[in-house]
């Protein structure tokens, strides 16, 4: 069957849906270079999430043990199952359906599920991740302190995973084309480069710092108090104790949030 993806939407009779956020890639040697990228063994499970017309399956079939596609379209769910009988193929919302046990996941998501779909990759057992996201969002994910990229995305992946931008995409490699260029992203599974006391405190110090990161640690600290004491009096006792609080929060690094994080995991016994 024809794989250009153009003419197989033709084919089928369908549009991309903007509701679904569908760009698909059209340029055979970004899929090449794509699937080049994730370094796939014969042994591999592989994950694809919104694999729409199997430009990128097509390819992983050929290299992995085994392939598993989340699509949340049920006309392009058929079309896989068709046109690749040897993959399983799971139709649903890939930040709600249970995700199988994977080593690498290699994908070219919607972007609009780009955020909640990495962090639930960084919660996610796996080995190493090559996704194509805005090129933007990208920035983000490798953001340093004091940066205007610098972001709680930036904090969240560093803790995680090794990452690193592979290459920027044009636009034109899509059809209906985005508004801006894509990168790929490869993210290698790491343990944490710093101790966190308490990681569920740690992420609600980041969430709750980086929601006013051109403020200083203590005015977003009080911003966000009931997340960290019972009263603005209780948190008032334990920021004596909080290390950084002048600082601002655009400025400091993976390493001293989780001394701040600690500092109140601490204080609050």
């Amino acid at each position: 069957m024809d794989d250009d993806p153009r003419r197989v939407l033709a084919h089928l009779g369908v549009r991309p849906r903007k509701s679904l956020g569908q760009h698909f890639l059209v340029d055979p040697r970004v899929a090449t270079r794509h699937v080049d990228h994730a370094h796939l063994r014969p042994s591999d499970v592989v994950l694809e999430i919104g694999p729409g017309l199997g430009v990128l399956t097509r390819q992983l079939v050929e290299r992995a043990k085994r392939v598993v596609a989340i699509e949340a379209d049920r006309r392009f769910a058929a079309y896989l199952r068709q046109t690749f009988p040897e993959i399983d193929v799971i139709e649903g919302d890939a930040l709600r359906v249970e995700w199988p046990a994977f080593d690498v996941l290699a994908s070219n998501p919607p972007y609009r599920i780009s955020s909640p779909l990495t962090f639930r990759l960084l919660d996610h057992p796996f080995d190493r991740a090559v996704l194509m996201y805005q090129w933007e969002f990208a920035r983000r994910m490798v953001g340093k302190p004091g940066t205007e990229d610098y972001s709680r995305l930036s904090v969240g992946v560093y803790r995680h995973a090794a990452c690193e931008i592979l290459e920027r995409v044009p636009r034109n490699a899509f059809h209906p084309q985005p508004r801006v260029d894509s990168a790929l992203v490869r993210l290698e599974s790491r343990p944490s480069p710093f101790p966190v006391a308490d990681p569920e405190a740690y992420d609600a110090v980041v969430g709750a710092l980086f929601e006013h990161r051109r403020k200083t640690v203590e005015n977003g600290l009080r911003l966000k108090w009931s997340a960290f004491a019972a009263s603005k009096a209780a948190l008032d006792a334990i920021l004596p104790t909080v290390p950084f609080r002048t600082r601002r929060v655009e400025e400091l690094s993976p390493e001293e949030i989780a001394r701040i994080a600690d500092a109140i995991h601490l204080a609050k016994g």
